[in-house]
């Protein structure tokens, strides 16, 4: 009782020390309680069973707190049992608290922690999942001023921000966006050139089978908000077009199907009634 006070003033008040030992006491001790109200096993059983889960589930390490009590007593025997409580008392965890208890303090001290592990959920998309397969092409030889009259103030709403230019063959040129234009217009140079010596030239693509999160990688290092998508066995091949907006859809959807709880055979069921 005075070990487990004293450790929980400890580690309220913010000292640093260590957890290990004073969960394996309270754990052990907790146990031993307990063992005079069950009637299977025997009073070291339980002490046994309590130390490791305790370990296990307040430091978020089951099969770590498995081992370790393996190798103190060298039962095979209490495995299935050892096993059960250290993965319940995990689960337990896991629902009653935010994080465990080796990075609480790091959070005290106004760091942001998140689940020890998780998926990003662009690391499970691929480009060609999400692009926008039929995407406005903009044919290079096009004069500057009809491109600007068709696309930007014309009835025709774009569905994008930039367009893909190309040339008789629909090979990939270079890209053209809305604010080139606007800012070629106000500073009242040519607008009669061809799209495709005003658009740009150095790209960064990507393929439809790369990850979502590489190609916002590459978002990230050019500093542009879309990719031309092109085949990897021909790059100036164009298949689809990349954009910021997809790459937000995809982490949205993915989220929702986290958080949205699908309706299952048993709500259904009362539903029926």
């Amino acid at each position: 009782v005075v070990k487990m006070l004293s450790w929980a003033i400890a580690l309220g008040s913010g000292t640093s020390g260590g957890v290990l030992a004073p969960l394996l006491i309270i754990g052990g001790a907790l146990g031993a309680l307990e063992a005079h109200w069950l009637p299977v096993g025997d009073v070291s059983l339980w002490v046994m069973l309590s130390m490791g889960a305790m370990m296990g589930g307040t430091m978020r390490s089951p099969f770590t707190a498995l081992v370790f009590v393996l190798e103190l007593t060298h039962d095979l025997n209490v495995l299935p049992g050892l096993l059960i409580a250290c993965v319940a008392a995990d689960a337990v965890t896991i629902l009653l608290m935010r994080r465990s208890i080796l990075t609480e303090k790091v959070a005290l001290h106004g760091y942001h922690l998140t689940r020890e592990y998780g998926v990003d959920p662009l690391e499970l998309i691929r480009v060609g999942e999400v692009m926008d397969e039929h995407p406005e092409l903009v044919p290079g030889t096009l004069s500057l001023d009809t491109f600007a009259d068709q696309f930007l103030f014309g009835l025709k709403v774009p569905r994008h921000q930039a367009f893909l230019v190309v040339d008789e063959q629909t090979r990939l040129q270079g890209i053209l966006t809305r604010n080139d234009v606007v800012r070629r217009m106000k500073k009242g140079r040519n607008m009669r050139i061809p799209v495709e010596k005003a658009c740009t030239r150095d790209l960064a693509v990507t393929y439809p089978d790369e990850l979502l999160a590489r190609a916002a990688i590459k978002m990230l290092e050019r500093r542009v908000g879309r990719l031309p998508v092109v085949s990897r066995e021909d790059p100036s091949r164009v298949v689809g077009y990349l954009g910021r907006s997809a790459v937000i859809e995809a982490r949205l959807r993915q989220l929702n199907e986290e958080s949205i709880r699908e309706r299952g055979w048993t709500v259904q069921a009362v539903d029926d009634r």
